[in-house]
This record gives structure tokens, C-alpha cells and sequence, in this order.
């Protein structure tokens, strides 16, 4: 059973946005080629859905301000393990890097940095949840299914790169 219910297109600075949400929040958030998307997006095209028109409206206010909050309710699918690790991205605030080693940590696994990187790499919500933020041990820019370019974009714009 397909739990998306909606979806939408958006533009941004970094090529467009796929959204799709379910009953209870933002479900996805994907850059057109974007490597490692999880599910197909197979919901009506409806603009206006509450979640998906506020992912919108922040989305387009962290454009402007890269220090916008983000309030959507959000409903990835995804493992416990997986939640767990997103759940410590959207700790880190703009401007701000963690390495997947402090990833692993702040997620309760220290021995599993390959998995954390695994699940970050899953992350079904480009931006809102700051896959971004997080680089390699030595601060190098290293995996981003949006693509290093876009990754080195949103780092920039938020102060954290050069």
C-alpha cells in the first residue's frame, strides 16, 4: 500500500524539489537525480496539501534566510536506526558540521560509523533534515546524494564553507 498521499514540484537554487507527504508530514524531499531515492512517487499532484505547501513556504524562506527554522511535521519511512540518526541531524544548525563519527556518537553507536553514513546517505529529506552538515573526520566534503556541488552550495550559503 502506497501511504503518500500527495505530492509536488518545487524550484529552487539548486534545481527543483520533489515533495510527497502522507496523512501525518513531509515524506520526501528529493533533488531531480538525486542518488538513493526509496520509494517511487506515486501520489496526486496537489500543490496545496497542508504539509506540502508549508515544506514549500519554509523551503522557500530558507532561501532567503538560511537560518529560517523548519516546523513541518515530517514522516520518512525508514528503520529505527535510520530515525535515530535522522533525528540527531536536525540537531545540527546551520553553520554548523559534524563528521559521521560525532554522528555515531551523538546517536548512541560509536563502532557503527559505516552505518550511520549509510543511513545519512538515505536520507529521504533533502535540506530539512541537514544531511548536508555532516562531512568526513578532516571536515572534506564527502557523500551527498544530491551531489557534492549542491552539498558545498548549501554549506556555503549557511556559512559553514568556504
Amino acid at each position: 500500500m502506497n501511504r503518500l498521499q500527495a505530492q509536488s514540484r518545487i524550484d529552487s537554487p539548486l534545481g527543483p524539489l520533489t515533495l510527497a507527504a502522507t496523512a501525518q508530514g513531509l515524506a520526501l524531499a528529493w533533488f531531480d537525480g538525486q542518488a538513493h531515492r526509496t520509494e517511487t512517487v506515486a501520489a496526486r499532484v496537489q500543490p496545496d496539501h497542508p504539509h506540502l505547501a508549508q515544506a514549500a513556504r519554509e523551503l522557500a524562506a530558507y532561501w532567503q534566510d538560511a537560518q529560517a527554522p523548519f516546523t513541518v511535521a515530517l514522516d520518512p519511512a525508514g528503520t529505527a536506526f535510520q530515525h535515530a540518526v535522522w533525528q540527531v541531524l536536525r540537531g545540527i544548525g546551520p553553520g554548523q558540521r559534524l563528521s559521521y563519527g560525532q554522528v555515531a556518537q551523538l546517536a548512541g553507536r560509536p563502532a557503527a560509523v559505516r552505518a550511520v553514513g549509510a543511513a545519512i546517505g538515505r536520507n529521504p529529506i533533502s535540506i530539512i533534515v541537514p544531511c548536508h552538515r555532516v562531512v568526513g573526520h578532516d571536515g572534506s566534503l564527502t557523500g551527498y546524494a544530491g551531489g557534492l556541488p549542491r552539498k558545498a552550495a548549501l554549506l556555503a550559503r549557511e556559512g559553514a564553507f568556504p
